[in-house]
């Protein structure tokens, strides 16, 4: 029995999630993720390393843009084959890809425009990665599955779903491959989320694996607890109502969210911060909430609960969700302290680059981060404490209040990982650690070497290994 898997995005780094499965001639692709860092964005441009017409099947652990964000592009290039993953995560993948082609448009005109009228050329064509008419090409390929029902994808090789609690219909996968009686598993975690966050359940522990690869995000850490947390956003509005100013929320629009949503209407079940105006400014977030709201089998106990109760996370007073461009335009009018949430969460793109513009240079606004900003990005340079920053083609002074609250983050810390490993009845044979910075990356791998004295490995940009 031939196996290789080959690390093709999301190897010491956080985004472009790609892992290349070959059993007997097989190929099967896990994740096809756009690469966000700038200094990786490049490797969307390039050709796949494998021709994607050779690659039979595409399992999809969850629906953010970092591993499902090439999709239109790899079925663009010549992939047939179907996109196993959980309903939820087709749905919502679905309202993602469009809006990320819409996105890729508009930047392209935007900057065909801009170097046009600078008289220069940019580091990246002036055309779209791929169009809306690409994305809509890749929605016939979805073939939902549900958790924990094994999936056939060709003869010897299986694929079983399991809940990972990182966002809504996210998933670890576990690949099953067989021959002459040999069998072999391959475990991949995607984005493991953290235990007794809202609105999700828990992930799911996984007893065997031969071969585990397993993400690294929040590897070199541990995060503060969901109190601290609840307490952080209540400091954060208490404290820039008292000066009179607005708090700016870059927010990925997939779970982030929807579970800041959850806080806030706790947060005023309690009296613990003051009526606010809270605008949803993410036509995409608004979508994926209607997307939450149809599937609440996926919800965890408490907040099945909360709904029992008449709880209304996603509809308390004063949330707006706006749709047009105008409406978002509109804020900016509004007198008195306003909560803003838009994408994108690492301001790469979107409209919270407007909402910066307009706020990050009153030193009474608050920009708050509730998600990991990836190196390179512009989430990055202004939570790095960068002075001055280029927004929209221009330089602004950073002077509003920066506030990050980590212990936010939907992704589990080093500590939750390995008690999510500790499901583990036996040793793997191996296990790779991927989707964090080299950094941390490296310094998980150490960490899981001591704890656990498995063989661990922290692969390269490209590495290939058979696996025996």
């Amino acid at each position: 029995m031939s196996i290789k898997l080959q690390f093709l995005g999301a190897a010491q780094n956080v985004t472009g999630s790609r892992h290349l499965l070959e059993v007997n001639g097989t190929r099967l692709l896990v994740d096809c993720g756009l690469y966000q860092e700038r200094q990786f964005r490049a490797r969307n441009w390039e050709p796949f390393t494998v021709p994607p017409e050779s690659i039979d099947a595409v399992l999809l652990t969850h629906a953010h843009l970092d591993h499902c964000g090439l999709l239109p592009k790899l079925i663009k290039d010549g992939f047939k084959g179907k996109i196993y993953c959980t309903e939820a995560t087709a749905e919502i993948a679905r309202i993602i890809l469009l809006d990320s082609a819409k996105l890729q448009e508009e930047d392209a005109e935007y900057k065909r425009k801009r170097h046009e009228r600078e008289g220069r050329k940019g580091p990246f064509p002036e055309v779209p990665l791929y169009t809306i008419a690409d994305a809509e090409a890749s929605f016939p390929h979805f073939s939902p599955v549900k958790y924990k029902q094994p999936v056939q994808i060709s003869a010897g090789i299986e694929a079983t779903f399991c809940e990972a609690g990182h966002v809504l219909g996210s998933s670890i996968i576990k690949v099953k491959v067989g021959r002459n009686g040999q069998d072999r598993t391959v475990l991949f975690s995607g984005d493991v989320g953290r235990p007794h966050r809202p609105i999700v359940r828990d992930p799911a522990l996984v007893d065997e694996a031969d071969y585990i690869l397993v993400e690294s995000t929040y590897g070199d850490r541990v995060h503060k607890g969901p109190e601290d947390t609840k307490k952080m956003i209540a400091e954060v509005i208490n404290a820039t109502k008292q000066a009179g100013g607005n708090i700016i929320v870059p927010s990925f629009a997939l779970e982030r969210s929807q579970e800041l949503l959850y806080y806030i209407n706790e947060l005023l079940l309690e009296n613990a911060i003051p009526r606010l105006k809270v605008f949803l400014d993410s036509p995409m977030a608004a979508n994926i909430t209607k997307v939450f709201q149809r599937h609440r089998e996926l919800y965890d106990k408490e907040m099945k609960e909360l709904l029992r109760n008449n709880g209304a996370p996603f509809s308390f007073p004063g949330l707006k969700m706006t749709g047009t461009s105008d409406e978002s335009k509109a804020i900016n009018h509004i007198r008195g302290t306003v909560m803003i949430i838009a994408g994108s969460g690492m301001c790469t793109g979107g409209r919270i680059k407007h909402h910066l513009v307009n706020n990050i240079a009153e030193p009474k606004n608050t920009v708050m981060f509730v998600g990991y900003q990836a190196v390179g990005t512009l989430g990055r340079r202004i939570v790095n404490g960068e002075k001055q920053v280029r927004i929209l083609g221009r330089e602004f002074p950073v002077k509003a209040r920066i506030v990050r609250i980590n212990g936010f983050s939907a992704h589990a810390d080093k500590e939750e990982l390995l008690e999510w490993l500790s499901g583990l009845k036996k040793p793997p044979r191996k296990l790779f650690v991927v989707h964090g910075e080299s950094e941390s990356a490296r310094l998980f791998g150490d960490f899981l070497t001591e704890k656990t004295g498995w063989q661990v490995a922290v692969p390269a940009y490209q590495d290939e290994v058979v696996l025996d």
